[in-house]
């Protein structure tokens, strides 16, 4: 056990839980509570939003994964992630002021409250929560198994014991304090990738004996490395410009972020988010997948099922043991956001968009209280318990579930807000086909005309949308 790599660790899991514990004292038992623990009271500034936002979107695909793609891929796979640098944007500005104003008209907590008085429909509710249930209740799993993973390689601890540290520092600020903990806690987190991914990327190219030197070896191993396409050279430019799909225009679709459009005080602090969250999520992405491809020189021979390893072995190699500790904060803060995120999100949609739409919508508020901590402990749990033997359908389910998501959402949420004749049998017809589509299309068709799996759905849901919307419009008024 690495004792200076494990105190910056201990000391940011203690002062997640004070903030936790200072949120809850926000909460009330007035008829505010689920607006407060869901939303945070509507009262995000720019900068706390900004950084919910890019703590949010960035996980153990980001910080593990994705410069272990970029190890393996070289500057091809850096260009590709810089896509993501529009996320904030997109999703600020297509939703922005009108997301905002209708769903604090419709009094809408949840993504599925806004589903559910724009289209009145039951079945888009049945739809949207079965949707946000099983795709992110998997993905969830997934973050869980990185955050104990990560544990472990620091602590030197087993990966149960990893995994109950993990949950438990989780669970306890979650619970407690709702939306208001996790988005003050994302605005730490977020800090803290900021500053350690630039601490490692200059540790690695002072390591690596400056950038010129380094891009010489990565020559000198393979020239692909160095160019846009790939060691493989499987990197198209169709592949490269349709990816942005994914992890840009189509984010706005993704209900964990969405719901952040839905929690911010003013238009001051939206457009201040614009640009302060631009910047952040650009500045994280650019420097970790620069670290995993620049790290193929310092660490040479990683084989590619230990690539995820490589930021963290990284750190160990090139820092001191309490700056490593430091370092490593940064992935840990991107697991924990996006699992406190996601948690909040499953059980806002179990206890809002089911138990007080279809089952006891006359519950008190310290009846409502008492569920929304109950059931948020007990998605919890079960997390965990899943988390212990992680299945194949799982780590699956986890690759897919943005794609998915976004082919089932983005159409009923930014048509709905757009375009008036949108209706119900629109809105569901584009869902079902959006989903199914991308299902098939993963699983089956992953590079049809070389494009990612997800555009060719998105599209072809947004023509069902319209078409069916358009052929629906006498029986919609009737």
């Amino acid at each position: 056990m690495n004792i200076e790599a494990m105190i910056p660790f201990i000391l940011i899991v203690i002062s997640m839980l004070f903030v936790g514990i200072w949120a809850s004292r926000q909460l009330t038992s007035s008829t505010s509570f689920l607006n407060d623990y869901f939303l945070g009271g509507r009262s995000l500034g720019g900068f706390v939003l900004a950084m919910t936002m890019t703590a949010t979107y960035g996980s153990s695909s980001s910080f593990l994964s994705g410069p272990g793609m970029a190890y393996s891929m070289g500057l091809g796979w850096v260009l590709l992630s810089m896509t993501q640098v529009a996320t904030g944007y997109f999703v600020l500005m297509i939703l922005g002021k009108k997301f905002a104003i209708t769903t604090r008209r419709f009094k809408a907590v949840t993504l599925v409250d806004y589903l559910k008085e724009r289209y009145q429909s039951k079945w888009v509710v049945f739809i949207s929560s079965f949707s946000i249930i099983v795709f992110l209740f998997s993905a969830m799993a997934a973050q869980w198994i990185g955050g104990g993973r990560l544990i472990e390689s620091l602590t030197g601890l087993s990966y149960t014991s990893s995994l109950f540290i993990f949950a438990v520092t989780v669970l306890v600020y979650v619970t407690v304090g709702g939306f208001r903990a996790v988005a003050l806690t994302d605005a730490v987190q977020g800090s803290i990738m900021f500053i350690g991914t630039l601490i490692l990327l200059i540790a690695v190219i002072i390591a690596g004996g400056g950038i010129p030197a380094i891009i010489a070896d990565l020559t000198a191993e393979n020239p692909n490395l160095i160019t846009p396409f790939g060691a493989d050279r499987s990197l198209s430019p169709a592949y490269v410009s349709s990816f942005w799909i994914l992890v840009g225009v189509g984010v706005v679709a993704l209900p964990q972020i969405a719901v952040r459009a839905m929690s911010y005080k003013n238009s001051r602090s939206m457009h201040r988010a614009i640009i302060i969250g631009t910047f952040v999520v650009g500045f994280i992405m650019l420097n970790m997948h620069l670290i995993g491809a620049f790290g193929r020189v310092i660490l040479p021979g990683i084989s590619a099922d230990a690539t995820d390893k490589v930021m963290p072995l990284l750190a160990l190699d090139v820092l001191p043991p309490w700056l490593a500790g430091i370092v490593l904060a940064a992935p840990m803060a991107a697991i924990m956001s996006t699992v406190d995120s996601l948690l909040l999100l499953v059980s806002s949609t179990v206890v809002k968009d089911v138990y007080l739409n279809y089952i006891q919508p006359n519950a008190s508020q310290q009846v409502i209280k008492w569920t929304s901590f109950s059931v948020t402990a007990l998605i919890g749990i079960l997390v965990f318990v899943m988390a212990i033997n992680p299945s194949d359908l799982i780590i699956w389910l986890n690759l897919f579930a943005f794609g998915g998501l976004e082919a089932a959402f983005i159409w009923p949420i930014v048509m709905g807000l757009y375009w008036k004749k949108g209706n119900k049998y629109g809105a569901l017809s584009s869902m079902v086909v959006g989903i199914v589509l991308f299902i098939v299309m993963d699983r089956f068709f992953p590079r049809l005309f070389d494009l990612h799996p997800v555009v060719l759905p998105i599209v072809i849901s947004f023509l069902v949308y319209v078409i069916i919307s358009l052929l629906t419009q006498k029986k919609q008024i009737a």
